[in-house]
């Protein structure tokens, strides 16, 4: 399932991937992937300059992750342009969610939450 959401013309689109090659069940390991991509729908060109993950797993554990950039990286996007990545996300449950939020910043100084709409991380071997 793809996820979107658009904040002041950053459309960021997310979509998660099992990986039971890489998942260990009875060790309590879930391994997800997923996808994301960062397009500047905006008429000024904007960098990406922190993440703030917001994970949550099927216990209700909750951990906040804050980094500068995304993968190493601190891509700036002109107007039309698009920055893609994958990272990963373990579990220890087989159904979890993420969300949160790219700190972007305009030539101008200004900077502004380009939010990460929810998503959910799910073994679909365990769905009801």
């Amino acid at each position: 399932m793809v996820i979107e959401k658009t904040t002041r013309g950053v459309r960021i689109r997310a979509e998660p991937r099992y990986h039971p090659e890489r998942s260990d069940p009875i060790a309590k390991e879930w391994f997800f992937s997923y996808a994301i991509e960062i397009a500047n729908e905006s008429s000024a060109p904007v960098q990406l300059l922190s993440r703030h993950w917001i994970i949550t797993d099927a216990t209700g554990h909750v951990q906040h992750v804050r980094g500068a950039g995304v993968v190493g990286e601190q891509p700036r996007l002109g107007p039309g342009e698009r920055f893609r990545y994958t990272s990963f996300c373990p579990l220890p449950t087989s159904l979890g969610s993420m969300h949160g939020s790219y700190t972007m910043r305009l030539d101008s100084g200004e900077t502004f939450e380009a939010e990460i709409a929810p998503f959910t991380l799910v073994d679909p071997s365990t769905e009801n």
